[in-house]
């Protein structure tokens, strides 16, 4: 009898462990991590010439990525190889698909693409170059001016401001500027203003960040000083031009300078600087009674930016605020759109990375691979690039 009683107690203990292992047993979280694709270093020394930085690879791969670093420019593509790689002599814009060098006060401008080869050239010029959404913009000298130009550096259309412009921002045809005066305007393709809209309840009326949905659906702006605000617009209606709050913030004291603010992962939150870290807004939250801001706490200043921040990961680089040389590469993964409103601080386990490395300047860029969701990033200092895959494991 003792020895069957040993026998069931063991088939009992075998059995409640099977049971345990089915029941408690979790599946392993997956880990996002960086994996290196590609490194590559800036030519710096004295004996590179100007052709050699000119050349381009025979073969080119994928996207080409504009980058700025080391006082060098130009753009890299998905295999790290140089399409265009320069020198900084005087003052540059680069967008996806065009550049241009400029002196202090340029009486000519010369807009290249991205192979090189001279694509316009605007004469009389008596501002200064801001390539926007595939568009060619100049500001006035005075910067109380916009005027647009095609292609064959023609004016199509000027605009004079009552105050020096703050912020710019251009897409889906339209573009959202922002005035020392504490005044936002919205003009069409052909410069017509279909907005406009004087923001209140600040001691300092003054706009220090502006920037519109790529769907044109949404504006956002970082008003004010004493007390600063975020503000966020949609738009109704069926003129295009109508635009109403859906959501405000007050931001503290908040900052005397231009303010980064952005949207992210195909319209689906904004971004924006404020003290100490950064605020993200969920524009698909469905809670119209919760809605709010979240705040990600970071130390030290943003010096370069993810403008892609897909799949709810977002990067960004900071320095330190005792020694610029020290700078963070950071990353973080936002809660779902369900959780934005229930808590006004972001989880603790936000930013999942930080890597510190030493460069007196940073450069960050992302890009979508193809169709797929994985993501790509490159990210400089000093003389170096370094591409990263974004990936699951």
């Amino acid at each position: 009898m003792a020895q069957k009683k040993r026998r069931l107690k063991v088939v009992i203990i075998i059995l409640i462990f099977v049971v345990y292992f089915f029941i408690a047993a979790r599946p392993v979280p997956k880990e996002t991590v960086l994996a290196s694709q590609w490194i590559s270093s800036l030519p710096v020394s004295s004996f590179f010439s100007n052709a050699e930085a000119d050349a381009a690879p025979q073969v080119l791969s994928g996207q080409l990525v504009p980058f700025t670093l080391a006082n060098r420019f130009g753009y890299v593509d998905s295999l790290g190889q140089f399409a265009i790689e320069k020198p900084k002599t005087s003052d540059i814009y680069l967008s996806k698909n065009m550049w241009t060098e400029y002196s202090a006060e340029p009486e000519r401008i010369i807009i290249n693409n991205i192979v090189h080869e001279t694509q316009t050239l605007i004469n009389n010029a008596r501002g200064y170059p801001i390539l926007l959404d595939n568009r060619i913009f100049i500001l006035g000298s005075e910067q109380n001016s916009l005027s647009e130009y095609d292609a064959a550096g023609n004016l199509k259309w000027i605009y004079e401001f009552g105050a020096p412009l703050t912020a710019i921002d251009a897409a889906s045809g339209l573009v959202l500027t922002g005035s020392l005066d504490g005044v936002v305007e919205l003009f069409n393709s052909d410069g017509e203003r279909i907005f406009y809209f004087e923001p209140t309840g600040s001691r300092f009326s003054v706009i220090l960040g502006c920037a519109i949905s790529r769907n044109g659906s949404y504006i956002g702006i970082i008003c004010g000083i004493d007390q600063q605000r975020f503000l966020l617009f949609e738009r109704f209606g069926v003129s295009g031009g109508e635009y109403r709050i859906v959501y405000h913030e007050f931001l503290e004291i908040g900052f005397r300078r231009p303010v980064r603010i952005l949207f992210l992962d195909e319209d689906r939150r904004v971004v924006f600087e404020r003290e100490n870290g950064i605020g993200c807004y969920s524009i698909k939250s469905k809670s119209i009674k919760t809605r709010s801001s979240i705040f990600i706490p970071l130390e030290g200043e943003i010096t370069a930016i993810d403008e892609l921040g897909d799949n709810n990961f977002f990067f960004l680089v900071t320095s330190s605020p005792f020694n610029n040389q020290d700078k963070k590469l950071i990353g973080i993964k936002f809660p779902p759109d369900r959780l934005f409103g229930l808590a006004r601080n972001a989880p603790k386990d936000a930013v999942f990375m930080k890597a510190p490395f030493k460069s007196d300047d940073a450069f960050l860029y992302r890009s979508r691979s193809g169709a797929s969701a994985e993501s790509s990033i490159i990210a400089g200092g000093g003389t170096v690039l370094i591409s990263f895959n974004l990936e699951e494991k």
